[in-house]
């Protein structure tokens, strides 16, 4: 039998996996991807999380039609029937390793072996503190709750009426997401509906064309760099240190969106020529690593608002948006652990009133984060395709250093007060963008529903959209259509509000909350999400001290 034919049952590829093979079903293939993994452009990680599942709307998300074709090489086999996924090694899945006599290379099993599920239990509860007591809450709320003042607004840009809520200063957006009959249910029937329906509006948008680069609108973008451009080396001539910081900012805000696009190939769509675009941008213009943004994105495109494996919501000490971080998780991103140390207790106790100062001093991180990518022998790939991605990266760090850091900040600027304040405000001006990134998902459920659920649900679970004004649009780089953008990660942004009525009417026919709000008032939800965390740290302490006090009286008494 052909290895490429050959029929895998669930129990030989739990074996495989307790092996330490990298298996991944895509559609009705069997992929092993262990010679795969140090050649993968978008890391190691986002690969290791769909050890063991059903990856197919992930990998068909978030990769070409070539880069789908060249998967081919590491088909070793299909499965029959709908697979049924497991636990991720890395997610704390256990496997159970083989036991059994080999005959003419293929292992026999009993009837019980075959049939067994060997799914691994979970590391993690289901769901956290937080979404399980909003889950109890609404239940028992009557019209007044969240939920129930929030579904006339769930489909469109319009206000919600908080005149009844306000005294609970509970988000409304994580009141919605983190009710789970607000979804559909987790049975295979329900998930399959959500995935079949899914891939019938992808291939509606297809047809629409929406896939398609429009290079108009990149005309008219650019003629906004060339001006912000020609203004921050006017303004820096003329000794308006100041203004100068703040064009330069503006551009540096406006061109990460294209590094986006390129980092996602929603460009040309050829993987060297977008690359090449988004480290121009990123490394040579801006001094950060699209290598370093892609190895993280696609894990936070996988894992979306996990707080054990995404690492867009991993901010300990400064930010917490869920009660699971108080138990000191484990990045699985970042191979630590996050402590609730006495740093952590004092940022996240004021993190609703620190959010946008902190946001502030974003880019500054990113430097850290870029080198950290860069030097690490592991991170960068050095194999493959894109193995000389990694010098080019380290080549713009050094050209970018020398034109801003030498040429702008020391040479054409003739005092050390006027470069701090050049350096702080070119910096400052590009929190928005910080704001932007944390705005869809901040406020959103960080809820563990395990492995049943489907992507597309886990997307429009974990993610809101932002409303704004066409002609505003391009302040928020049109990414502020989160929700559909988390969906297809590879349409051109520009297509992104042309595809939202379509994503919209998939949500109404299954039945999914659409979550929008404006700018001001999502702003206001994330606010409210991190008041809410923080009060229920300030509880905790509380308790703390109480039993602390308790035990130290006992003592005395005895």
């Amino acid at each position: 039998m052909s290895g490429k034919t050959r029929v895998w049952s669930r129990r030989e590829i739990e074996g495989l996996i307790a092996d330490g093979r990298k298996i991944i079903i895509f559609g009705d293939q069997v992929l092993k991807a262990d010679a795969w993994l140090p050649y993968h452009p978008g890391g190691d990680k986002s690969l290791l999380h769909m050890v063991g599942r059903d990856a197919t709307d992930e990998i068909t998300a978030l990769h070409s039609k070539e880069a789908q074709a060249h998967m081919q090489k590491y088909v070793i086999g299909r499965v029959h029937g709908k697979w049924e996924n497991l636990l991720p090694p890395i997610q704390g899945g256990t496997f159970r390793p083989l036991v059994s006599e080999q005959v003419d290379n293929k292992a026999l099993y009993t009837e019980e072996d075959a049939s067994s599920s060997g799914q691994s239990a979970a590391s993690s509860p289901v769901f956290d503190a937080a979404d399980t007591g909003d889950e109890v809450r609404l239940r028992h709320a009557g019209n007044n709750s969240p939920v129930s003042q929030a579904s006339s607004f769930l489909y469109s840009s319009a206000e919600p009426d908080l005149g009844q809520s306000k005294s609970t200063e509970a988000s409304i957006a994580h009141a919605i997401s983190s009710d789970p009959s607000n979804y559909p249910r987790l049975d295979k029937r329900s998930q399959d509906e959500v995935a079949a329906k899914y891939r019938q509006l992808d291939e509606r948008l297809l047809s629409e064309g929406l896939y398609e680069c429009r290079y108009s609108c990149y005309a008219v973008e650019s003629i906004r760099y060339a001006v912000l451009f020609v203004l921050f080396l006017t303004s820096l001539h003329y000794s308006y240190y100041a203004l100068s910081a703040l064009f330069l900012g503006m551009l540096w805000h406006l061109l990460s969106f294209v590094v986006h696009d390129a980092g996602h190939l929603s460009i040309t769509h050829g993987f060297h020529t977008d690359s090449c675009i988004g480290i121009f941008i990123a490394d040579f213009l801006g001094g950060l690593s699209v290598g370093w943004w892609k190895r993280n994105h696609n894990v936070h495109h996988i894992v979306t608002n996990s707080p054990e494996h995404d690492p867009d919501i991993q901010h300990m000490p400064f930010f917490a948006i869920s009660s699971r971080f108080f138990a000191s998780l484990r990045s699985s991103y970042y191979d630590r652990d996050m402590k609730l140390d006495a740093a952590a207790r004092f940022f996240i106790q004021h993190q609703h009133y620190l959010y946008y100062p902190i946001l502030l001093f974003g880019r500054f991180n990113l430097y850290r984060l870029a080198w950290s990518y860069l030097l690490d022998p592991v991170q960068a790939p050095r194999k493959g395709a894109a193995w000389w991605h990694r010098y080019l990266e380290m080549t713009g760090q050094g050209v970018f250093w020398y034109w801003y850091g030498y040429r702008t900040l020391y040479l054409s600027i003739p005092t050390w007060s006027s470069r701090i304040t050049f350096l702080l405000i070119s910096h400052m001006v590009t929190a928005p963008l910080h704001v932007q990134l944390t705005l869809s998902h901040f406020a959103m459920s960080s809820a563990d529903r395990g492995t049943h659920e489907s992507f597309p649900q886990k997307m429009l679970r974990t993610t809101m959209d932002v409303d704004c004004p066409p002609w505003l649009e391009f302040v928020h780089g049109g990414l502020n259509y989160q929700v559909v953008h988390h969906l297809f990660p590879r349409l051109p942004r520009h297509n992104l509000r042309r595809a939202q009525p379509f994503v919209k009417e998939f949500c109404r026919e299954l039945g999914i909350p659409y979550v929008i709000f404006s700018f001001t008032r999502g702003n206001q939800e994330v606010i409210s999400r991190l008041g809410e965390v923080a009060g229920q740290l300030r509880v905790l302490e509380e308790c703390r001290k109480v039993a602390a006090r308790d035990l130290i009286q006992g003592h005395h008494r005895h």
